[in-house]
């Protein structure tokens, strides 16, 4: 039952970071091993953006696709995952940014999943293991870009 959790100090504000992780329609310009991702439905629920999203994700030959529902929540500064179908058994990410000072904060991610197929978790799971813990630096290298250092 592969999991990753990490927390990182940014030198950018929460509601930033915040931002940039919930704008997923720009993933595969930067996340590690993001090819695609399309928002299928997006809808205000109760003060919360839920959007339905495909995802692809790519490395050399191989290529799975899977549906997630991303629950953005602004006011408390957290962005929950939801696997709904594609190649895994389960999944789940969540995303937390706790605001330090007016342009620090601290973003905590962490995922648990596990593939439905041991072959593609024998070919894909290290690889997912290293991507994972790319994240973070992947979306600190974003926010400099974006809002500078």
């Amino acid at each position: 039952m592969p999991q990753f959790s990490t927390k990182r100090r940014v030198r950018h504000a929460a509601t930033d970071m915040f931002d940039l992780v919930a704008d997923v329609e720009k993933y595969p310009q930067f996340v590690p091993l993001c090819s695609a991702l399309t928002v299928k439905t997006r809808a205000e629920k109760d003060g919360r953006t839920v959007l339905v999203a495909d995802m692809t994700v790519a490395y050399k030959v191989i290529r799975e696709t899977f549906t997630s529902r991303v629950t953005l929540d602004r006011q408390s500064l957290t962005i929950l995952v939801e696997y709904l179908d594609g190649p895994f058994k389960r999944m789940q990410n969540r995303w937390t940014f706790y605001s330090v000072e007016t342009k620090v904060c601290d973003v905590e991610f962490f995922i648990d999943y596990e593939f439905r197929s041991r072959t593609l978790a024998m070919l894909m799971g290290a690889m997912f293991d290293a991507a994972f813990r790319r994240f973070a630096v992947a979306f600190e290298q974003r926010a400099d870009e974006i809002y500078g250092r």
